[in-house]
């Protein structure tokens, strides 16, 4: 039993260790009451010690108390009006997860105690349970903050530099052959040797982790024997994920979790995560009460009219109400801890649409942003946008702030119409393919606020995207929208796997065709993992609650060749400047030659009407190696090879004339997509004719040493 309960500190919120005590602080502004649980095990039915909180400053309530330790489990009663119709859900029957805590141990059990009303009762959530949840509850923990990062920083690589690989801790892990069972599907799974090794020889430089805040499995979802695999469903934003860690789930996930970035960064490697701040798991009012809904329901969501029920832009029964100053304290705190205390380099925000909205609009300079802006912290690292939400306006590419990168959408299906053989203009290629100066120059910023991507977590993979026209989700109806109105893929002939070679020679093409433009193209390129390996989901364009081996990488199957294709495109991309540029072409002549110029196959430059077809499936383009603007990172002139690239969507091969001796007088032959031999290059003169394969991308460049 505690002996001394000292008065505490409102500040900082959470869960303290200092030493000697450990002090407790929560926010809860509506509360009339709340106690202090005290566990010694997860799977205690009843607390061991309740303590009432007496001191309240301002909306938090706290208390410090001496001798208490690392790895104490705790959670919160918390007391006041049951008054759904008014937004109140107070219940002192339900333990309550604490919003600031840094580990949390246990998953629910979807026990009906859970709730807040009475399932099943006529009344809905207007009813009150009088069930104890404390037994299928998690219980929040008290940690050692302490850890040795040996020096350890930031990578800081630019965006213009960067590559980003979007993996699931699991998924990338769980089947690898050279990573210990016992740590498979893990954080250790992840910075183990032989993962690092495959990270770093396959070139990228920055991992974006999909969600590893504490997430909540769905009841509906279980009963079914499925999970929510994707983690899109946060419970704890300063916790990691205990289903990730492989060492203990009562303070060591926090360390774990701590060496794997260490051991990222010691690669050279950032850590982005992807991050949900959009909503809870608690959903809509017929949802569980186990944590802000019990805490205070009316300070933490949007609420309708009448309070009872949910503003929901997200399409899982809430929202957070990014407007109101503790939730944008906690949204601010959660961002300063992971980048303070767990070293992450930055962070892609799910459905950020939703913390821009004002009332129900969208506004570009909401308090959310505002608050980055100025953040020294925040400001400072990686911000990505999911740049939409599924409220009216919701789509927002393009429209957020200096400083911002977005995941560019417009560039997905653009790229994808393309080399699908669909119907589009040569100009919205042109775009894309330079950056998409159309949404984002216009705001001050650079060709790197695009992040541009064939494929994500969600929808087909680059090997489904080329082999499938429909989706082929489970009997069970489990994810049946990928976020697209439609999938934008081409199956090259045949629904699945075929024994036809020249549909699977085809396939192959495509794939190399993606990613050569992805990688070829202005802005910064992210490669879901798993692609470069020809991963399969069998057409199931929404794996989100897959956690086996639909979802999971298959090493035993990789596709050697296409990853090596992948390993030399992304080296490729990393040796020349032409590829990453800082800021945007400017179409302006260096010694009479223009930084960038497209043709025709007949080896005459586009005109206005050229631009407007929506007939053409092919096109020439000629990057000027001396028309890099922009100085190295010590200052220096920065002179590239030229190159010129030739993307042919059309079905048929064709003869291109090659561009006049003035913009080159020979070209080497370095890439072709339709004979993917990287060992066989070939030379051709200016002005000479060059057969170009139906479907299909060829690289040539004109090196400048000599004038390096």
């Amino acid at each position: 039993m505690t002996t001394e309960i000292y008065p505490g500190q409102p500040y900082p919120l959470g869960a303290t260790w200092d030493g000697k005590s450990v002090n407790f602080a929560l926010y809860a502004d509506n509360a009339t009451a709340v106690t202090l649980c005290l566990f010694n095990s997860v799977n205690d039915e009843t607390e061991i010690e309740k303590i009432q909180l007496t001191e309240r400053s301002h909306q938090v309530w706290h208390v410090c108390l001496p001798g208490i330790k690392p790895g104490q489990l705790y959670g919160y009663r918390v007391d006041g009006p049951y008054e759904p119709q008014n937004g109140h859900r107070y219940n002192q029957n339900k333990l309550l997860i604490d919003p600031y805590a840094k580990a949390i141990a246990g998953m629910i059990d979807w026990n009906n105690g859970i709730f807040g009303y009475e399932p099943g009762n006529p009344e809905e959530d207007l009813s009150f349970s009088n069930i104890d949840s404390a037994p299928f509850i998690p219980k929040a923990v008290v940690i050692d903050p302490s850890f040795n990062w040996e020096n350890d920083c930031s990578p800081n690589r630019p965006y213009h530099l960067s590559i980003i690989y979007e993996a699931h801790v699991k998924g990338l892990t769980q089947t690898h052959p050279d990573i210990p069972d016992e740590i498979r599907g893990t954080y250790a799974g992840m910075a183990h040797p032989a993962m690092i090794a495959y990270l770093t020889s396959l070139g990228i430089t920055a991992i974006e982790l999909m969600p590893v805040h504490h997430f909540v499995i769905d009841g509906h979802l279980k009963e079914k024997g499925l999970s929510n695999y994707w983690g899109y469903n946060t419970i704890g934003f300063f916790a990691p994920h205990s289903g990730y860690s492989s060492s203990g789930v009562v303070g060591e996930q926090v360390t774990e979790f701590k060496n794997m970035v260490k051991e990222l960064h010691k690669a050279g490697i950032e850590v982005i995560l992807d991050v949900v701040y959009n909503h809870t798991a608690e959903g809509n009012h017929l949802g569980p009460t186990v944590s802000f809904k019990g805490i205070d329901n009316a300070s933490y969501y949007r609420l309708t009219d009448d309070k009872r029920y949910y503003n929901d832009y997200t399409g899982t029964g809430n929202t957070l109400n990014a407007n109101l100053p503790n939730v944008l304290r906690l949204l601010m705190d959660s961002l300063r801890y992971w980048v303070t205390e767990m070293h992450v380099d930055g962070f892609r925000f799910d459905l950020a649409a939703t913390l821009a909205r004002e009332l129900h609009a969208v506004n570009q300079l909401s308090a959310f942003f505002d608050i980055i802006y100025q953040d020294p912290i925040i400001s400072q690292v990686k911000l990505i946008a999911e740049p939409w939400d599924i409220g009216e306006g919701g789509y927002q590419v393009g429209k957020f702030p200096p400083g911002w990168a977005e995941w560019n959408g417009i560039y997905r299906d653009c790229i994808r119409d393309y080399w699908r053989g669909a119907d589009s203009m040569l100009s919205d290629f042109a775009e894309r393919f330079t950056g998409s100066s159309d949404l984002y120059q216009n705001d001050y910023r650079r060709p790197t606020a695009s992040i541009n991507f064939i494929t994500a977590h969600d929808g087909f993979t680059l090997n489904d995207l080329v082999s499938y026209n429909d989706k082929h989700n489970d009997a069970n109806g489990e994810g049946n929208n990928d976020g697209e109105s439609n999938n934008r893929s081409w199956n090259c002939g045949a629904e699945g796997p075929t024994d036809d070679s020249a549909i699977n020679e085809l396939r192959e093409r495509q794939k190399r065709n993606f990613l050569t433009t992805l990688f070829l193209s202005q802005g910064v390129p992210m490669l879901v993992s798993g692609d470069e390996l020809s991963k399969t989901q069998n057409g199931n364009n929404n794996a989100y609650c897959q956690d086996n081996e639909l979802s999971w990488i298959n090493w035993d199957k990789q596709d050697t060749a296409l990853l090596n294709f992948t390993k030399k495109l992304i080296d490729l991309r990393k040796n020349h400047p032409t590829f990453c540029r800082r800021h945007w072409f400017q179409g302006q002549p260096i010694k009479g030659i223009n930084d960038i110029a497209w043709f025709l196959p007949e080896g005459t430059e586009l005109t206005e009407e050229h631009w407007k077809a929506d007939f053409a499936k092919s096109l020439g383009v000629y990057i000027n190696g001396k028309g890099i603007k922009t100085r190295g990172e010590k200052g220096q002139k920065m002179v590239d090879d030229h190159f010129y690239i030739i993307f042919n969507a059309h079905h048929e091969p064709l003869t291109y004339i090659l561009p006049p001796e003035q913009f080159a007088p020979d070209w080497q032959k370095i890439l072709d997509t339709a004979q993917p031999d990287w060992e066989k290059k070939e030379t051709c003169k200016a002005g000479e004719d060059i057969k170009i394969q139906g479907r299909s991308v060829v690289v040539l460049t004109h090196k400048l040493l000599s004038d390096k």
